[in-house]
């Protein structure tokens, strides 16, 4: 599955928020310098979906705000993970 998400770094909490517009929005704490804030991501979504970080392959945005993530897992239940914590 594909999955794209606006990412904000250095924020002052983790959290995940759908836009107006469907899109989700993702605000993480670590800095963007030298990977760190991409790694960060990767943990995080690792996390909230309950699947290992193996299974979350950035595809496109590493130096950008929007990132496209392929994750290694069924529609179905990323939606159900991700309902459960946005905003």
């Amino acid at each position: 599955m594909l999955l794209r998400i606006k990412v904000k770094p250095n924020s002052k909490t983790d959290e995940i928020i759908r836009e107006e517009d469907g899109s989700l929005k993702v605000k993480i704490r670590a800095q963007p310098v030298e990977g760190k804030a991409n790694k960060y991501l990767i943990t995080y979504l690792s996390k909230v979906l309950g699947i290992p970080k193996s299974g979350i392959m950035l595809l496109k945005g590493e130096s950008n705000s929007f990132k496209t993530f392929e994750i290694g897992a069924g529609e179905e239940l990323v939606n159900a993970a991700l309902n459960k914590v946005i905003k």
